[in-house]
């Protein structure tokens, strides 16, 4: 499995991938995001593609602020889940975090997504939450 990174290539196509993952939880919560929504929240971001065999199977974005690194999206294409790319994926936003100085990993996931245990069993631990989600982070230090 030859798995590595770049800055993202194409964010209308990076937009497309949150979309597709997300739709469901933006239906069920009554977010009207569309890829465009998408497009102009993550343009001001660090955008990063998450390649396997030279193809695009996620992203990554991340934003930088005094208390750490705070992962504002990570996905992984749903025929690429639960090969550990997730995983490897927030290692290397883990690497490029300690890179910049950064103390801290900083998220927020929906509860209903079976996202937070993969955040769970990669350290992070839960500091509050709400009615839709939780917000998690992870020590670096």
């Amino acid at each position: 499995m030859n798995m590595y990174y770049q800055p993202t290539a194409d964010l209308m196509v990076s937009a497309q991938l949150t979309y597709t993952n997300m739709r469901e939880y933006y239906e069920q919560y009554g977010v009207d995001w569309q890829q465009l929504k998408i497009y102009e929240q993550i343009s001001e971001l660090e955008n990063w593609d998450v390649l396997l065999n030279g193809d695009v199977v996620g992203v990554m974005r991340l934003a930088f602020d005094d208390k750490g690194c705070y992962i504002r999206d990570l996905q992984v294409d749903a025929a690429f889940q639960n090969m550990g790319i997730g995983a490897a994926a927030i290692n290397e936003c883990a690497r490029l975090a300690v890179l910049r100085g950064a103390m801290q990993l900083r998220l927020r996931v929906f509860k209903i997504s079976p996202a937070h245990k993969l955040y769970t069993r990669s350290g992070f631990s839960i500091d509050k939450e709400d009615d839709r989600f939780y917000y998690m982070s992870k020590s670096l230090v």
